[in-house]
């Protein structure tokens, strides 16, 4: 399995291009809110506010968008669960259910959220719908997937044992959040939390937790006021390509500058099989036939990925900043829409391609792209490339 996938976030482009249409369509209405977009893991990216909006708006805005984006739906269901007496919902962790949050999603993927606060539910809802639905540019990233997070993980308990220690090795996301946890029996229960916090901070900073601790200890007390920050060694971000994407902590060896040794040596285990060369694999016809009849990925290697297209309808506009589809039709006929510009659901200004069985298309980094009509079924291969 692969250590390694791509995941999408918004570009500031698109950030703005939010908040402009929901500013818009708030002050058409003449509604005094504030608005908040947060990233796929809930944190804040912006905020703006309307003349006369109030003060108390400005956290209720991001804890509605935090809900929609952490909990993949709008907030409003939330809300509507606890008012049918689901009264268990207000104790879901991260969740505020307050109608005016809604995901923003990019090809099927939710890349963040947004959240209104300051007039009636339904107002607030509106002015958040407005902004959700303005088009959006997502970019590709690398992301560790929980293959990853094991080997990182698997690493440094394994060097434990060899020590004859018995640390919590904790690993998030990008975002901070638990990927992996390793609890030998003989771990003491507070690492479990320590760990994790350790490596939420080297995820969340971008550095090690050390630099933290060092800070606080050496005429910087005021270190222990950073949001968000433990200052306490033992936490290393993964990066790959110069892109964070996770990071590893370790509480419980004999020491701290060993809960760092043992960190380190997950960290290196993880960037070592994100960059090492990949296997041969070999799909036998019927297992790629099986795929078609689906559609889904047939090999995903972070940088590379085969994808069996399946197609019944036509698609949304879509590209990729830093992607190569190259296209291989087996089966069907299709007219593809390709370069232009993409305005709401469909492209202006672009060229039409007509595709049928035995084809390849290959579309550059960059150039927008849409399915615009499609045999039912259109059958196709696509390798995905990282530039």
């Amino acid at each position: 399995m692969p250590v390694l996938r791509t995941r999408r976030v918004l570009d500031d482009a698109s950030v703005d291009a939010v908040l402009a249409a929901a500013r818009d369509a708030a002050t058409s209405a003449g509604a005094r809110v504030v608005i908040a977009v947060v990233d796929a893991s809930g944190r804040l990216l912006a905020l703006t506010r309307t003349p006369g909006a109030q003060p108390a708006s400005d956290q209720v805005a991001v804890d509605k968008a935090r809900t929609a984006a952490v909990f993949v739906r709008p907030s409003r269901e939330l809300e509507e669960q606890v008012t049918q007496g689901r009264l268990g919902a207000l104790a879901l962790r991260g969740a505020r259910a307050l109608t005016g949050g809604i995901p923003l999603a990019f090809d099927g993927e939710v890349v963040g959220a947004i959240g209104t606060s300051g007039e009636t539910p339904d107002e607030d809802e509106a002015v958040s719908l407005a902004g959700a639905a303005a088009p959006l540019w997502a970019t590709e990233v690398p992301a560790l997937t929980a293959e990853g997070a094991r080997v990182a993980a698997e690493a440094a308990a394994a060097e434990a044992r060899r020590r004859g220690v018995a640390p919590v090795v904790a690993v998030v996301d990008a975002g901070g959040e638990l990927l992996f946890l390793s609890r030998p029996d003989a771990a003491q229960v507070a690492s479990v939390g320590v760990a994790t916090d350790k490596a939420r901070t080297a995820a969340l900073f971008r550095r090690p937790s050390k630099d933290f601790e060092d800070q606080a200890s050496s005429g910087r007390p005021s270190a222990l006021h950073l949001a968000g920050a433990v200052p306490l060694q033992g936490g290393l971000p993964i990066v790959v390509d110069g892109t964070v994407v996770g990071a590893i902590g370790v509480s419980g060896a004999s020491s701290a500058p060993e809960d760092s040794e043992l960190a380190e040596i997950g960290r290196l285990a993880a960037e070592q099989a994100a960059t090492r060369p990949d296997p041969v694999v070999h799909l036998p016809r019927q297992a790629v036939g099986e795929r078609l009849g689906t559609g889904g990925l047939i090999v995903d290697r972070g940088t590379y990925a085969v994808d069996a297209g399946r197609r019944t309808a036509p698609g949304a506009p879509e590209v990729h900043e830093r992607v190569v589809d190259i296209m291989h039709v087996v089966e069907g006929r299709a007219q593809v829409v390709t370069g232009g510009r993409i305005e709401g659901d469909h492209i202006e200004g672009g060229t039409a391609q007509q595709l049928e069985a035995g084809d390849v298309l290959v579309v550059p980094s960059g150039v927008p792209h849409q399915f615009v009509d499609v045999t039912d079924p259109f059958l196709y291969l696509v390798a995905k490339v990282e530039t």
